[in-house]
């Protein structure tokens, strides 16, 4: 294992509070939170039971992929989401309903990164979930903007805009940093919230 270089750790510490603080900025009214959870009860659990930072933003990603394929081919996420029911529970809601709950599993999972380096600036995980995180929302996006043409103004079309531009902050972060698929080759230290 390669020794972390300070310079980019800081980069990356100051690059994931930037983006906590975007997240913060957009996130949604009280009265919006009060509506609707952006996870189902199943997923809390899964992402309770990975304390690992790389195992529970594996699970924010496939939570983010069950509502974007909910918008997108609505007939195999309806598929998907039986076989996948006792483990993942059931998505259901609109169309602006899978843009709220996309816009909220990313900016979760960028909060959840933040506080990683917060608690451990030296975690080899921070780059590993970085790089998978961007993979995601770098395949998010080709799917996400062409939704634009066919999304109303208002809330749908804000919740959509929230989603596309927590996904670029996140591919803008990996580039930053110059995260890469070597980062994956890192393994656990076998402490809990890495």
């Amino acid at each position: 294992m390669k020794t972390p270089n300070p310079r980019r750790t800081k980069a990356l510490v100051a690059l994931v509070a930037l983006a906590a603080a975007l997240v913060a900025l957009a996130l949604p009214s009280p009265a919006d939170a009060q509506r609707r959870d952006h996870l189902t009860a199943e997923e809390v659990e899964l992402i309770r039971d990975n304390q690992e930072l790389d195992k529970r933003t594996a699970v924010f990603i496939k939570a983010a992929e069950r509502r974007l394929l909910a918008v997108t081919d609505p007939p195999a996420a309806a598929k998907l989401s039986e076989k996948d029911k006792d483990k993942w529970g059931e998505v259901k809601g609109s169309r602006a309903e899978m843009f709220y709950d996309l816009s909220r599993i990313l900016e979760e999972a960028v909060v959840n990164v933040d506080d990683a380096a917060a608690r451990n600036p030296e975690s080899p995980l921070l780059r590993k979930s970085l790089y998978t995180l961007s993979q995601a929302a770098g395949k998010f996006l080709p799917l996400l903007a062409p939704l634009r043409d066919s999304t109303q103004e208002g809330p749908e079309r804000d919740h959509l805009e929230r989603a596309i531009e927590t996904a670029q902050e996140i591919v803008e972060a990996a580039k930053t940093h110059s995260v890469t698929a070597e980062d994956l080759k890192t393994k656990p230290s076998g402490k809990k919230g890495n």
